[in-house]
């Protein structure tokens, strides 16, 4: 017979720990009277069975939210989390020693991963609960840990958790007593007392006491290793060691081999790595498609800079389209040249971005392009107000914020985390080759444009004067029209291989037709299952619409094919409608113009001219992409659902970030923060208002909707301990007027700091998990119950925040406002 005792949870808290203590029978029986005997028996019997001694090791390294460490007990060492330790100690101390009560206790701490996998189904039916009762307490803290992108430490060989007694001494002093923490064939991680205190580049001589038994060392019992990394806390040092000198036909580097695949299921495998990697490998495949700055890779040619490459997404698709002439050729020139990114260096010197006011002014069909950036006017700032509030007049008025990094070369490869991957998924994450590492080795820089234009600084920017402008100046301010197309290759960034067919430039007209409505353009590229076309009016389509094509001129050369009204289904189209891109659509019969063009490249190949981006180097979109993730310093957050509400507490930036400044937003949110290593993101989420519209905006988005902004004012106080009187946030749509706005920033400045957000949300797609599957396969192995809450975390991002830092735009509005005479 079983008996559920959870039901009798009550009872057995009372009497843990009392079992076998005098006058228990008797409290016992009070206590159970009106219990059957059966029953009553079964839980005395539990009672006792959860006081019996244990003698079983607790490994919970891949099972916990925590990191593990060596915990010794009486002689016997286990693997807990600090959360795993106190459980412990206290249920040691109710039961008088190590039970099978402590062993349980331990075993199902509240960080478990099988509980946390199991809880996320309650939170559903208790959000609600929750939101009222914290809905009458002031919410401080908004914790987000951060995740690096292309921070994937790679590891060569399989790593063991496995304690073993090992003895070292370094440079001919005494022998001191170690345990390992992990092993592999290679290499090795061990916690030993403060003394001696070893280096990074240290060599140390290891003899491997606790594995005398299973390998007959024989003379070679002494190994030497090198310190390759340490963490240091009060009382210990945790060292990682490389092997030396290793024969290349080795005994104990076969033992260990064999050793570590024959137990590497009952010691579990070390994933620490796999699981940092996927986590920040995830949130990077989000993140970068959703991107709403621009990156434009700049290439070194004789002595000056030109834009060579350019990474688009849906998001910034709008800042390369504006940066394009009347045929669509690229001017990004004009914003991006060898002066501007001497001034662009400039600005970055003192911690801040290169303001560009632009604007495109159409004469006779041709287009002809404006700008000046805040350096190239800071002695003349009354010609700077009067030339934006020229230019602010015009539909085509933007201003970009530009920075520049460096270009790492040294990181244009993020490597799985996996020892050994199988052949079928190497394909997926191949090394660069030789010519794309040629092809890298030319980039400089990325110059990064945020187009941050919205509809507040356009109104005020409108109310700036420029009746007595001179426009003899506005002229010299005027990029002169360039004959030669710019060489620059526009790169989608995607984590699929979405083009599986050549694609070659060909110019011939087409006319669409939808609904009875027919309009008129030219193929610029095609392939055989699909064309690009750029119309001569917008055309009033959407994605998924059905049109029907014919192509005139193609018809006169051929009379084998009716070339007349085939179906084609638009996958997508721009802002401005008047470029398209089609697929054929087929139902039940062959698609005739697929038929076609397939005979045309057949047929003319050799006089056909291939795409740009079909000509890229196999592999260098990918060092792009990896590259520009490894310096992104744009503060990102990840939107989770969370039950049926959404929870922010990812914070996502590159490796290669470099702080900022004390004074920087995200060094303030780490100085804010409660918690070791974490960022408080109340200055960001604080605002009821801003947060309620995010959140209900969130929910009617879907993945290919452009991405949705708010503008925020935060003033952080630094003379106030208390979180919530040191920080202010408001949305710009709170201020009833541009005085009270004024007020608000003046005010800020005086007591401390001043930020100005602007918050850019997008919804997330699906994500490729055919390049996430291999090490979460991996961590499966292991940790089946961790690799269940790793996957339910990578599908419940819903959506991607993007924060811009737009303070120094709004400062320089605000001091034209002030100073600068009309």
């Amino acid at each position: 017979m079983s008996i559920d005792f959870i039901k009798h949870q009550a009872i057995i808290e009372k009497f843990r720990g009392v079992v076998n203590k005098a006058g228990f029978d008797n409290k016992f029986n009070a206590v159970a009277a009106r219990l059957p005997k059966t029953e009553k028996f079964l839980l005395k019997m539990e009672l006792k069975r959860l006081a019996g001694p244990c003698t079983r090791v607790i490994d919970l390294r891949g099972l916990v939210d925590g990191e593990c460490q060596l915990f010794d007990y009486q002689g016997q060492s286990h693997f807990l989390d600090d959360v795993a330790i106190n459980v412990f100690k206290e249920n040691v101390k109710v039961y008088g020693g190590y039970t099978f009560g402590v062993y349980e206790a331990v075993k199902n701490t509240e960080n478990n991963f099988r509980n946390i996998y199991k809880n996320e189904s309650t939170k559903v039916n208790t959000s609600n609960l929750n939101v009222k009762v914290k809905s009458g307490l002031e919410k401080k803290q908004y914790s987000a840990k951060l995740y690096q992108f292309d921070n994937y430490p790679d590891r060569l060989e399989e790593r063991m958790n496995f304690a073993v007694a090992i003895e070292i001494t370094v440079a001919g002093s005494k022998a001191y007593q170690a345990t390992t923490v992990d092993i592999s064939k290679t290499g090795l991680k061990f916690r030993i007392k403060e003394v001696p205190v070893l280096r990074v580049g240290d060599d140390v001589n290891i003899t491997f006491k606790g594995l005398e038994q299973e390998f007959h060392f024989g003379k070679d019992s002494l190994f030497i290793y090198r310190v390759e990394n340490l963490l240091r806390d009060s009382s210990t040092q945790l060292i990682g060691c490389k092997r030396l000198d290793i024969p290349e036909k080795d005994g104990f580097s076969q033992f260990l081999q064999g050793f570590i695949q024959g137990n590497k299921r009952r010691y579990k495998v070390n994933l620490d790595n796999t699981i940092q990697s996927i986590q920040a490998r995830s949130f990077e495949q989000y993140a970068m498609v959703k991107l709403n700055e621009l990156p434009v890779f700049v290439q070194q040619q004789g002595n000056a800079l030109h834009p060579r490459y350019a990474l688009t997404t849906q998001n910034n698709q709008n800042i390369f389209q504006y940066w394009q002439n009347e045929k669509h050729h690229s001017t990004l020139n004009y914003l991006i040249n060898s002066e501007r990114i001497a001034r662009i260096i400039e600005a970055q010197k003192k911690g801040q971005p290169l303001i560009v006011y632009s604007f495109i002014n159409q004469h006779q069909g041709s287009d002809f392009f404006y700008s000046i950036d805040s350096i190239q006017a800071s002695n003349d700032l009354s010609f700077l107000k009067e030339f934006i509030g020229f230019a602010a007049k015009k539909t085509s008025f933007a201003v970009s914020l530009l920075t520049i990094q460096k270009v790492n070369k040294e990181k244009i490869y993020s490597p799985f985390t996996l020892s050994n991957v199988s052949t079928k998924q190497q394909y997926l994450n191949a090394p660069p080759s030789t010519e794309v590492v040629e092809s890298m080795a030319s980039l400089s820089n990325i110059v990064v444009i945020k187009e941050v234009t919205n509809q507040e600084n356009i109104k005020q920017y409108q109310e700036f004067d420029y009746q007595n402008i001179d426009k003899q100046k506005i002229k010299r301010f005027g990029h002169s029209r360039s004959t030669e197309k710019l060489e620059i290759n526009e790169i989608g960034i995607n984590y699929r291989n979405q083009r599986q067919e050549p694609r070659f430039k060909y110019k011939t007209p087409v006319e669409i037709e939808c609904q009875s409505v027919i309009w008129k353009g030219n193929s610029e590229d095609f392939s055989v299952s699909g064309l690009k076309v750029n119309l001569t009016v917008p055309a009033q389509l959407i994605k998924g619409d059905i049109v029907y094509l014919s192509f005139p001129k193609l018809q006169q050369i051929t009379s084998s094919f009716d070339l007349k009204k085939l179906p084609y289904k638009v996958v997508r189209i721009n802002k401005s409608k008047t470029t398209i891109n089609l697929r054929v659509s087929v139902k039940e019969h062959q698609h005739i113009g697929r038929s076609f063009f397939k005979l045309l490249i057949a047929k003319n190949k050799d006089k056909l001219t291939p795409d740009e981006y079909a000509m890229l180097t196999p592999g260098l979109a990918e060092a792009l992409r990896t590259s520009y993730a490894v310096g992104l310093d744009n503060a990102t957050l990840a939107v989770q659902s969370s039950g049926s509400r959404y929870k922010i507490e990812s914070l996502l930036l590159g490796a290669d970030y470099v702080e900022q400044g004390a004074e920087s937003l995200l060094e303030q949110m780490k100085r804010l923060s409660d918690r070791k290593g974490f960022y408080n993101l109340y200055p960001l989420l604080s605002n009821l208002t801003a947060i309620t519209s995010l959140e209900t905006q969130l929910k009617k988005l879907i993945a290919d909707d452009l991405a949705i902004t708010e503008t925020l004012y935060v003033a952080i106080n630094p003379d106030h301990e208390s979180v919530d009187k040191s920080v202010t946030t408001k949305l710009v749509s709170e201020f009833n007027s541009p005085e009270l706005t004024r007020f608000f920033i003046k005010k800020s400045l005086k007591q401390g700091l001043f930020f100005s957000l602007q918050v850019k949300l997008s919804r997330t797609d699906s994500p490729q998990m055919e390049y996430l599957n291999p090490e979460l396969s991996y961590i499966s192995t292991y940790a089946i119950h961790r690799g269940k809450q790793i996957e339910q975390d990578i599908w419940s991002v819903a959506g991607i925040l993007e924060v811009f830092d737009v303070t120094q735009e709004t400062l320089m509005c605000y001091k034209l406002q002030e100073d600068a005479p009309s």
